[in-house]
């Protein structure tokens, strides 16, 4: 059953920008795994705008938004073997969500120079 469905969309620039002038702004965001997924990339600022719009549509997706007992760089986009992109709860996040007992989190991500995009079902 769904539970909900999350989209957000955001641009590359407000991204990079924070991650630029805001000292700690991409370790609260990001788990280390990301940031070593997106620090590899030679367009790395569209790679973390992608997974930025991804926490947000989770967040949306569950219903309540980003709420106490939750962290940004506890909800984790990283890629399966294939490439997929897959979201992870780790922590006091999973912790705390563990009550909503999610069987199945879809993830979609699309990028361009300007602007990321990414919608997230989660199934219950």
């Amino acid at each position: 059953m769904i539970l909900g469905i999350g989209i957000d969309i955001i641009e590359v620039a407000r991204v990079a920008d924070k991650i630029g002038k805001e000292s700690g702004f991409r370790e609260l965001v990001f788990s280390k795994n990301e940031i070593d997924y997106c620090e590899s990339k030679a367009k790395r600022f569209e790679h973390y705008a992608a997974r930025f719009a991804a926490k947000e549509a989770f967040f949306k997706a569950i219903g309540t938004g980003w709420k106490n007992g939750t962290s940004f760089n506890e909800v984790e986009i990283i890629n399966n073997n294939n490439g997929q992109p897959q979201l992870s709860l780790l922590g006091e996040t999973a912790e705390t969500l563990s009550v909503v007992k999610f069987t199945n989190i879809q993830v979609s991500l699309s990028h361009l120079t300007t602007i990321a995009s990414a919608v997230v079902i989660v199934e219950k």
